[in-house]
């Protein structure tokens, strides 16, 4: 029975998270839940999974939230603050944590979780983007165990070595294959992105997911943060990690050996596959989605990524070989300027411009303490919030 905590329980991750949970009620137990403001679909997951600990960031909501449960006899302790984000990481009853916080917020709670020795599902990119050698560095002292949940790293992680840990390098491994969709806009004319509207772009043609990683898959971030989550999860340097342009989502990421073998690992794209993975590790166990139908698929197309179509994927190789803080600089830039268009405050053309303008005029420290890192994201945000309103 392993005793798991759910950072971001209410999002697409979250909610994949406790539905393969549910299927194996004789090997998870739910000890935590949090979210940031649903509080109805929090709500109803205490009412199923009864935790004995349920965290929302504002009090005002918790004490709705508290007040629901009492009124059931349902004895879940309910907290509020981003401090209890990092308490119920730490818990000593728990065992298993799954990072679904989006964004920079998810940082310090999946960091705590790292230094506390815990079995870290990492399905929020940006904490490793953000912190890069600080938090491997947490994951080896610790003793931690560190498993990838994004698709793509998932793949890379089931097509490694046996026996293999994240976080050390393969050295029978010549290339990693990072696969991508290309999102909604592959064949759209260039001239016509720059009308593009926040509902076009988080049109997703094979995944779905919320709004901020839709418009990231549609710019090819979201793929540019992975490369920078590959390069440390693996141990690799950035140019032996190629991006591929893979429309049909099947194959989720590939490794190329020295010998000239290439290992894929294939499925439907559905989150629960890449989740049950790392929740039976190093076990297996059903997740709930359907088989692949190969004779559906039909056809498996590949081709290399345009970096005019997709500046953002251009920026974040520059910011791996940056190194420092730049990274945290690239996706603190990246998270205001997507907010900003899906305010519909700017273009869509005009997110790798603030990224760009943040990366140019934010100078980067050595990342070398958690203090340097949230200061370059401060700095970063900053500058982007400047720029933006230079372009209204």
């Amino acid at each position: 029975m392993k005793r798991l905590c759910v950072l971001g329980s209410t999002g697409s991750i979250g909610v994949s998270t406790l539905d393969v949970a549910g299927r194996h009620p004789d090997r998870y137990r739910v000890v935590a839940l949090t979210a940031n403001s649903n509080l109805e679909r929090l709500y109803e997951q205490c009412r199923r999974f009864q935790p004995p600990f349920a965290v929302m960031i504002d009090a005002e909501p918790a004490a709705e939230l508290r007040k629901r449960l009492a009124s059931e006899g349902i004895g879940t302790e309910v907290l509020s603050g981003v401090e209890a984000l990092e308490e119920v990481a730490v818990l000593p009853e728990v065992d298993s944590v799954m990072a679904a916080i989006v964004g920079a917020a998810g940082l310090l709670p999946t960091l705590a979780a790292a230094r506390a020795g815990k079995t870290v599902l990492l399905a929020n990119k940006e904490a490793l983007v953000m912190s890069g050698p600080l938090f491997m560095a947490a994951v080896r002292q610790s003793g931690a165990d560190l498993l990838p949940i994004d698709s793509e790293h998932n793949a890379i992680f089931q097509c490694m070595p046996p026996n293999y840990h994240a976080g050390r390098p393969a050295h029978e491994v010549r290339r990693i294959l990072l696969t991508a969709s290309g999102g909604p806009f592959l064949r759209k004319g260039l001239h016509e992105l720059h009308d593009v509207t926040p509902d076009e772009a988080v049109a997703h043609p094979n995944w779905v997911m919320g709004r901020k990683i839709s418009v990231d898959s549609a710019t090819m971030m979201n793929k540019g943060l992975e490369l920078i989550e590959a390069c440390l999860l693996f141990d690799t340097p950035a140019d032996k990690v190629q991006v591929v342009i893979h429309p049909q989502s099947v194959i989720h990421s590939m490794v190329d050996y020295v010998d000239g073998t290439v290992l894929a690992q294939m499925g439907n794209p559905d989150m629960r596959i890449p989740i049950a993975h790392a929740m039976a590790w190093p076990d297996r166990f059903d997740s709930g989605a359907d088989p692949l139908d190969l004779f559906s698929v039909s056809r498996l197309d590949f081709e290399a990524p345009d970096f005019d179509r997709f500046p953002c994927l251009q920026r974040a190789y520059d910011a791996v070989k940056a190194g420092g803080s730049m990274p945290a600089i690239l996706n603190a830039g990246n998270e205001i300027a997507v907010a900003a268009f899906l305010d519909e405050q700017i273009r869509f053309t005009a997110i790798p411009d603030v990224i760009s303008h943040c990366m140019n005029t934010v100078e980067p420290n050595r990342a070398e303490s958690i203090e340097e890192v949230l200061m370059s994201d401060r700095l970063a945000r900053e500058a982007a919030h400047r720029y933006i309103a230079t372009l209204n």
